[in-house]
């Protein structure tokens, strides 16, 4: 097993900021909405990995319905659970231009840890902007952790669909079984010549065969010379309105003892709720 060298807090601090293709992987390479809803099961075959893609794309309600919700509003708590510490937002996304706002009522890891009251942050699909209670704030600082956060934010939040993007390069790893599933087990990287980054994270999913679920995944960030997809994730799953979203998202960093059994952080989506009318004008209302 494999030992990150670096401390669990710092890692797990940027494990939003600096994963899952968070820059390049945006609106170059999101999904393009469709004409038609596929109501077509999509074949599901270990030897064409892509279709293992399709597959999870489809189990998860479909980017078809997923635009056509046009929008979503939730609460996310990033939480540090031996630390007793939280970034508590209000998240509010619109799909395919990707405009990405949050409302932070508690924040004491990423976001202005040392700062009183609320802050903003607005992504509008160019520029992020941040304020603290009210007043823009230009620290150069701030503004980068701001403009990682809500770029990554909505990858992860539509993360299923973004692993079957153009980008995406798939190969079959066979069987790993976990919690007695025997799961297929799937490398997703990214083309670089598409996202036009020098280095692209890697990831190892655990697609359940039945579910076509990822349940658990390993992922690399190569920015903190974390090159190989050994920090794992386990989430699980609400249906809502169609779509399945993972409300509860578990990490873990690995030691020469392996995987330890109570995660580093935990984060979990509640409150969710789909087509609220949003645009760049009154999202931040």
């Amino acid at each position: 097993m494999k030992t990150i060298n670096l401390s669990l807090l710092t890692v797990l601090s940027f494990v939003l900021l600096y994963s899952c293709g968070e820059r390049a992987q945006n609106k170059e390479t999101a999904p393009e909405p469709k004409a038609k809803i596929e109501s077509k099961v999509p074949i599901y075959d270990t030897n064409d990995p892509k279709t293992i893609l399709a597959s999870i794309e489809y189990a998860h309600g479909g980017w078809g319905n997923l635009w056509k919700k046009h929008d979503v509003e939730y609460e996310y708590n990033y939480n540090y659970p031996t630390e007793g510490k939280s970034d508590v937002s209000i998240e509010r996304y619109i799909f395919g231009t990707e405009e990405s706002f949050a409302k932070y009522s508690r924040h004491e890891i990423n976001v202005m840890p040392n700062a009183e009251g609320e802050v903003i942050q607005f992504f509008d699909g160019n520029q992020t902007v941040i304020y603290h209670n009210g007043k823009e704030i230009q620290d150069a600082t701030h503004l980068d952790m701001a403009d990682f956060l809500r770029r990554t934010n909505y990858y992860w939040f539509t993360m299923p669909y973004k692993l079957n993007d153009k980008a995406a390069k798939a190969k079959y790893l066979g069987k790993e079984e976990y919690n007695g599933i025997a799961y297929d087990k799937v490398e997703v990287s990214y083309d670089a010549a598409i996202t036009g980054k020098e280095q692209n994270d890697v990831y190892i999913i655990l697609v359940n065969p039945k579910t076509k679920l990822i349940d658990r995944f390993y992922f690399s960030i190569p920015f903190f010379g974390v090159d190989d997809p050994v920090i794992a994730a386990n989430y699980e799953y609400e249906k809502i309105e169609g779509q399945l979203i993972a409300t509860k998202r578990s990490y873990f960093l690995p030691s020469e003892a392996g995987y330890p059994e109570e995660p580093g952080t935990v984060q979990t989506l509640t409150k969710i709720k789909f087509n609220n009318g949003f645009t760049v004008d009154n999202i931040m209302e």
